[in-house]
């Protein structure tokens, strides 16, 4: 049945369509279940040169704390493997054969919205310790029991050591519930949002919108005899809202003196460890219909995209019509390289360098994990992603500025090494930028060159044109211009093949007012360089 409350959250979830969440995002709790050996996991490096969390939040359609975690994971592990692709586009397709069978599930989903959720990969990642000891254990699985068939006795016939030890049995009752709340005080939030995602996997399963080969039905199954101790847990959150309830404090009182909520901890605890891979089946299973949905609202909302073409023996990464989803009206470009020969690209400051190999890299961590580019076509082999953009200072001073850019480029070289066969895709942003001319020019040279030589796409940005001339036909150039216009510079955002022919930097000296004999000097120091690389 539908209520009025489902009612305006079905109609938010159809205004919503095609829009990520609104809101502040607790990365650090989304993150709880990003843990992971994959080789291919995207390094926090990367991570942060890409502004993958600014990305997330763009992909982030989801309407479950599970779902949000389980998308987050994904777009951190690079997964182009047909059987991943193939199964992802397959529930893709099946949750959204029926719009409103989608909206009913989104809705479901939102149940599991609660900030609580976030906690669930913690009963399942590892086992749950006891609470008690063995003999502490044992007197609460005994002592309920034992009190209710001693004060049943002493209504039979009154007996005085029946009755001293019922005294004493409330005591040890009282002690342990107390000390029960203690120690489940993180639980009693975990385990109704264990309840809620065995209720929304039902529904889910029920209306065959998961994965019909996940044996989901078996991992009901087992996780549906939690049930009855979760629905008391839940019910006494319920109550434990209004303590001046008087249904509340008649159950506190029953529950100290029987020692009830004990014996239901301990027996949930044991449970929940038995049953482990189930409940992760089941909250992965959640999760990836909520992902699907996700990525196909964000299909619809997208001023365009498609879907990537992979290919194990391709060399060549084409791409048409490339954007960056974060940068408002961003223009769009297109490239079309091989493995053989790299990419230079030059450009002033500003000019879009940096986000067309921003863009390059993003769409290939998308490809590899939602199955969508934000391009019209998209052919590549599979790629792991090595980036080196954002350097920052080392602020107690142990390694300079260069120190640090050298420890990145060789950390992608050693990813690059081990890699293979697989091949990289390598975007480094002004390499070596933090040391002299020559020697930066030396070092550059170098590196490329043994980066094309194995096999590397790679994409990087400079303003040495000297590299161009030093590294040949190992590298092909392109470059981002510009025009000047009332003092200022005017960017087309436009990638050209080539060496930057403008001469548009002077111009603005003297449009700004420059003297005339630095004007004169710069100008005939930029014929004589110019002459030297062939421009015009």
């Amino acid at each position: 049945m539908i209520t009025k409350s489902d009612k305006r959250k079905l109609a938010q979830i159809r205004a919503r369509w095609g829009y990520a969440q609104d809101g502040d995002r607790n990365f650090d709790l989304i993150a709880g279940y990003l843990e992971t050996e994959d080789e291919n996991y995207i390094t926090g490096d990367t991570a942060g040169d890409l502004d993958i969390n600014g990305l997330f939040g763009y992909i982030d359609h989801t309407s479950s704390k599970p779902g949000q975690q389980y998308l987050y994971k994904k777009l951190h592990q690079p997964n182009s493997s047909t059987a991943y692709l193939k199964s992802l586009e397959k529930n893709i397709a099946n949750i959204n054969r029926d719009q409103a069978l989608r909206e009913l599930a989104q809705l479901k989903l939102s149940y599991l919205n609660n900030r609580n959720a976030y906690y669930l990969p913690q009963l399942f990642s590892k086992p749950q310790q006891a609470i008690f000891g063995q003999l502490a254990t044992a007197y609460v699985v005994i002592a309920p029991w034992l009190t209710v068939l001693l004060l049943v006795s002493l209504f039979v016939f009154l007996n005085q050591f029946a009755f001293i030890l019922v005294f004493l049995l409330i005591i040890g009752n009282v002690l342990m519930h107390f000390l029960n709340k203690f120690r489940m005080l993180s639980y009693t939030h975990t385990l109704p949002q264990l309840l809620i995602l065995y209720n929304t996997a039902k529904w889910l399963a029920d209306n065959n919108l998961m994965d019909q080969d996940a044996e989901i039905d078996e991992n009901l199954r087992k996780v549906s005899k939690l049930k009855d101790s979760l629905s008391f847990i839940n019910v006494q959150n319920y109550m434990d809202a209004d303590p001046t309830d008087i249904s509340y404090l008649i159950s506190e009182w029953l529950k100290m003196f029987l020692a009830i909520e004990p014996l239901i901890f301990v027996y949930s605890i044991s449970r929940v460890n038995k049953y482990l891979g189930d409940i992760k089946k089941l909250f992965e299973e959640t999760a990836k219909v909520d992902m699907a949905i996700s990525i196909q609202s964000v299909r619809d909302g997208a001023p365009y995209y498609c879907r990537p073409q992979f290919s194990a023996a391709n060399e060549n990464l084409f791409i048409k019509d490339l954007y960056h989803p974060l940068v408002e009206g961003c223009v769009a470009n297109s490239i079309n390289v091989d493995n053989r020969q790299g990419v230079l690209i030059t450009g002033s400051n500003m000019s879009g360098k940096t986000t067309f190999i921003r863009s390059v890299a993003i769409n290939a961590i998308l490809a590899q994990t939602i199955n969508t580019c934000f391009a019209t076509e998209y052919k590549s082999p599979a790629l792991r992603i090595l980036t080196s953009i954002n350097i920052n200072d080392d602020l107690d001073g142990s390694k300079s500025y260069f120190q640090t850019e050298a420890i990145a480029v060789k950390n992608i070289i050693d990813k690059v090494i081990s890699s293979k066969p697989a091949n990289s895709l390598v975007i480094i942003d002004e390499i070596f930028r933090g040391t002299n001319t020559i020697e930066r020019i030396a070092a550059a040279k170098a590196v490329l060159t043994y980066l094309v030589k194995n096999n590397s796409f790679v994409f990087v940005s400079t303003h040495d044109l000297e590299l161009a001339e030093l590294l040949g036909a190992d590298y092909k150039v392109f470059s981002f211009e510009e025009r000047v216009g009332d003092d200022r510079l005017i960017f087309d955002y436009k990638i050209k093949e080539g060496l930057l022919k403008n001469k548009n930097g002077i111009a603005i000296l003297k449009g700004l007012g420059f003297p005339n004999s630095i004007i004169d000097n710069a100008g005939t120091v930029g014929k004589q360089l110019r002459d030297r690389y062939g421009l015009i």
